[in-house]
């Protein structure tokens, strides 16, 4: 590959990224352009253009931009819809905020007259894969550049020393070895490596940032009502929310009762095993809350194939594949079977479990008349069941008359 001439890089302003910049002007002596994205991490960006200034970055190069929104409409929400757990149980808060990053260094590139990005993300992990194949679905003439699959900067040690080198500022927790690894958007936190790579190991309490430990939590239980529009919730106790607003509600509710915890040892596109610790507690309240709606407006064939397709679903955004054609297939798919997921949900919270425990719908599918204990004025006749009974049985009766012929 030739050397770049202006790259955009996805910049968090932390001690990594900003060796990566300084990296990218040493090695290839090109123009370095920076992208930070609030995705609602919940920490102050500011401080990510002073430092940029200060690594000789142009002011007008320096793109700082809130995507809180964005983010939730275009991507988190769609995703809820398929109610979509990777494993069975991993709500995808890091894997569905790539693909909108990678959006965005593509635009800006293009904006710019930059020839390659350039990301962060080791030569370990799933981010590298997701980064890469968005960009190149969204441009196939970018160059990437991963400098972690090609420095000589191997260990911490070796990071720092590069870092003391070129004059770029190190916090005093950053010398010695970092307890662990930490991503956060609006929908999640991601834990990693040393403390929590033994999976044998309880993780420490200091480990989890946004929920209080289920034991801790209040001792009166908390009941909120989500309001869903077409599949994507809208409103919280009647009243209406932004798409970033309902989650960081949510986050807020979910958190102060312990909700959203996940310990998981989970299977890496690149074929090895991690162990995180995950919190996403605005995803768990959303995930019970869309799961209730869908129980009393979707039909049960409708619902069911939902069901069959949500892993795969699942996969593709893990993997990376969100701008894939088969993504998109089964997003249509997806949104086709929302359009009468509308309706309020109650849940109660209470030490880490979020339940639903009330549903209602000018939508619902549900009928007491059919389904009552008492007498149904002739809604359903009982007798039709005998006839279904005895159809669904021939096949059975058949297999069983023939086993028993034949085993004498």
């Amino acid at each position: 590959m030739s050397a770049p001439k202006k790259v955009v890089l996805a910049y968090s302003g932390g001690l990594d990224t900003s060796i990566i910049l300084k990296w990218l002007q040493t090695e290839y002596g090109c123009e370095v352009v920076t992208f930070t994205a609030d995705l609602g991490q919940g920490e102050e960006l500011e401080p990510a253009r002073e430092k940029a200034i200060m690594l000789g970055i142009k002011p007008e190069n320096i793109y700082i931009e809130d995507v809180r929104e964005e983010f939730v409409r275009d991507f988190v929400n769609p995703m809820f819809r398929a109610n979509a757990q990777y494993e069975g149980l991993y709500l995808l808060g890091t894997s569905i905020a790539r693909p909108l990053i990678s959006k965005r260094l593509i635009e800006i590139a293009e904006e710019t007259g930059a020839d390659a990005v350039a990301h962060g993300a080791t030569g370990k992990g799933n981010d590298q894969v997701r980064f890469e194949l968005s960009a190149y679905a969204l441009n196939p003439d970018i160059k990437v550049i991963a400098p972690w699959r090609e420095w000589d900067l191997t260990s911490r040690t070796k990071l720092l020393d590069f870092a003391e080198k070129n004059q770029i500022p190190i916090a005093k927790d950053k010398r010695g070895e970092a307890p662990f690894s930490v991503d956060a958007n609006l929908l999640h936190t991601s834990s990693e490596g040393k403390v929590l790579e033994d999976p044998a190991v309880d993780a420490p309490d200091y480990v989890y940032q946004r929920t209080v430990h289920p034991e801790d939590a209040p001792n009166e239980p908390e009941y909120v009502e989500i309001g869903f529009e077409k599949g994507d919730a809208v409103s919280i106790n009647g009243q209406a929310v932004t798409p970033a607003e309902m989650l960081t509600k949510l986050n807020e509710l979910g958190g102060k009762h312990g909700c959203g915890r996940l310990d998981l040892v989970e299977g890496r596109f690149v074929g090895m095993k991690s162990r995180g610790i995950y919190e996403t507690p605005g995803g768990t309240l959303l995930l019970e809350a869309h799961r209730a709606i869908e129980s009393i407006t979707m039909d049960r064939g409708a619902m069911h194939l939902k069901d069959q397709l949500m892993p795969q679903y699942a996969e593709l955004i893990y993997n990376g594949f969100w701008y894939s054609p088969e993504r998109e297939m089964l997003q249509a798919a997806i949104d086709k079977s929302q359009e009468h997921v509308t309706g309020t949900v109650r849940l109660k919270l209470y030490k880490g479990l979020a339940r639903c425990v009330g549903r209602w719908s000018d939508h619902s599918l549900y009928s007491e008349e059919h389904v009552t204990f008492e007498d149904d004025a002739g809604a359903y006749d009982q007798k039709d069941a005998q006839g279904f009974i005895k159809l669904n049985a021939l096949r059975l009766r058949l297999i069983a008359m023939r086993n028993r012929r034949l085993n004498g």
